[in-house]
């Protein structure tokens, strides 16, 4: 447990290995517990549990292998349907576990999980069904960090499929650091009768808030002031959704008060999104309290993980769209640097500084902060580095 955040954003850890070393802690304290993985369970980082549990394996053993066993509990085989099967059928036995992925190979399950979306609907009405664990998804290695891979691995889509569905048994989790993430492995973990997909990077981001903090945004709706980034009486609200996205939206916070320091800028930092609200599918966010945190008129400059129009469209459920500016993954992509990929698609800090460039009539500053942007394209092009950290 982390008490105190002393420096917000000084200091960077993995929310990948933290989860890895949750997942070993689980392995040892719940001898039924099991961890599928599609993909390759060390490159998505949580490794830490083959110092704990054996993958299951029956045929012969080479030397270099990792730790196997016949009655191993690390499930891998690169099939998510066949995977996934298997572990809904785990979680009908009331034994719980967990599905490590790369985000953009998630979608593949995408009609089972909405046949277990409607299995768990209809389950909720009959008398003698006893509520059941979570589907409990871990979605990384996602569409913003592609330096060794590329387009092929670059989709959010199953964020806005799993929110586009009216049965309101679904949560969309975006952890900004680990701190976050650990809060949101035990949510997951004591979850039922629901499907959460939480979603973060593998390396490590810097770390911002407290274990108190991640705990008071599952508890009050999903979203939080971060009283370090933000004025009273704002006269812009920065938001965002997803750990790369939130750092883009605070360095952007951090450009425009330098360039222009008689502006007044609050962010609002969201941790979960369910069907067209704000938080979890049990702590929504009230209107009353979005005008509270949002304000009721400013302008509003949102940072997303996915699609844009996910976000954007759970923001109009609050207030006007001509209050927002919404950023996000635009399906522009390719095998680059990681900052390259935030300038392809308009989500990087500079872009998020060029919108409030433009309200205010500031067109110099608009041109410093597109020669900046096209310096960078030009530098990870050239060299394969970004100017930009």
């Amino acid at each position: 447990m982390i008490d105190r955040v002393d420096n917000p954003g000084a200091e960077s850890y993995s929310s990948a290995c933290k989860i890895g070393e949750l997942l070993a802690e689980q392995f040892k304290s719940d001898p039924h517990f099991y961890f599928f993985s599609p993909d390759e369970t060390t490159s998505n980082k949580f490794d830490a549990v083959f110092d704990v549990e054996k993958r299951a394996w029956s045929l012969p053993r080479e030397p270099w292998d990792l730790p196997e066993d016949k009655n191993g509990r690390i499930i891998e085989m690169l099939s998510e349907n066949v995977l996934f099967s298997v572990m809904t059928g785990h979680l009908l036995n009331n034994e719980k576990a967990m599905f490590g992925s790369y985000e953009a190979f998630l979608p593949i399950i995408t009609a089972q999980l909405l046949q277990q979306i409607k299995f768990i609907k209809q389950s909720r009405s009959v008398a003698w069904r006893k509520s059941l664990p979570a589907v409990n998804l871990l979605s990384t290695s996602t569409c913003w960090r592609q330096d060794h891979n590329g387009f092929t691995h670059q989709s959010p889509a199953l964020i806005s499929t799993l929110l586009s569905i009216p049965s309101n048994l679904v949560n969309c989790i975006f952890p900004v650091d680990d701190v976050a993430s650990e809060e949101a492995f035990y949510f997951m973990l004591n979850s039922r009768d629901v499907v959460n997909l939480t979603t973060f990077d593998k390396n490590p981001r810097p770390r911002y808030i407290d274990s108190h903090h991640a705990k008071y945004l599952f508890d009050n709706g999903g979203a939080s002031v971060y009283q370090f980034a933000s004025d009273d009486n704002p006269d812009y609200v920065f938001t965002a959704a997803g750990d790369i996205a939130t750092h883009e939206a605070l360095e952007a916070i951090r450009i425009l008060k330098n360039d222009l320091p008689e502006i007044r800028i609050r962010f609002v930092g969201i941790n979960s999104l369910s069907y067209r609200a704000i938080g979890t599918t049990s702590t929504k966010l009230s209107k009353e309290k979005f005008m509270e945190l949002f304000t009721v008129d400013k302008p509003i400059l949102a940072n997303f993980h996915g699609y844009p129009e996910t976000l954007e469209n759970i923001l109009e459920n609050y207030t006007e769209r001509r209050r927002l500016r919404v950023h996000g993954f635009n399906e522009e992509g390719s095998t680059t640097t990681p900052f390259e990929m935030l300038r392809k698609n308009m989500a990087s800090r500079y872009d998020l500084a060029i919108d409030v460039a433009r309200v205010e009539g500031k067109e110099g500053l608009v041109s410093k902060y597109q020669a900046i942007l096209e310096q960078n394209h030009l530098h990870a092009v050239h060299f394969g580095e970004d100017l930009v950290k």
